[in-house]
């Protein structure tokens, strides 16, 4: 009976630490509509969203150390890290698993094809790093 309660407990107080790895909080423009199917799509892959719209977008990407010209379309808080743009779920689950020394993640502007966004994808999409200093590292992963 002891052993049972021990590992209970044991059980309920790892479940905080796992289900944080699944909340993001995403940040959008309040008129994008494809921030939100990349929401939908983060859900769809077990992720737990809370959408903010924002004016304020550009000025948070900056403060999160990502340059004008490398800011995805939206941006989302995930365990710790900072997602930037359209990232496919291979590269959020490899940031997570990995836990590489960087601030995160942004894959550039809007390309067609990636998730939440028409159209054709027409090459591997490049997701850079973000420095822990600010400013962008190398290519972190291409899906």
């Amino acid at each position: 009976m002891l052993k049972a309660l021990v590992f209970a407990s044991i059980l309920l107080s790892a479940a905080p630490a796992l289900a944080g790895e699944k909340d993001v909080t995403l940040y959008k423009n309040p008129e994008c509509g494809c921030c939100e199917s990349h929401a939908d799509y983060l859900r769809e892959n077990g992720f737990n969203v809370t959408v903010k719209p924002t004016h304020d977008l550009a000025a948070m990407s900056r403060a999160a150390g990502i340059p004008d010209d490398v800011q995805g379309c939206h941006l989302s808080m995930i365990d710790g890290y900072v997602v930037s743009g359209h990232v496919p779920i291979g590269t959020v689950n490899k940031l997570l698993t990995e836990r590489p020394d960087i601030k995160g993640v942004t894959l550039p502007g809007m390309p067609m094809g990636s998730p939440g966004m028409n159209g054709t994808k027409e090459g591997p999409f490049k997701m850079l790093e973000i420095k822990k200093s600010g400013g962008v590292g190398g290519v972190y992963a291409k899906e």
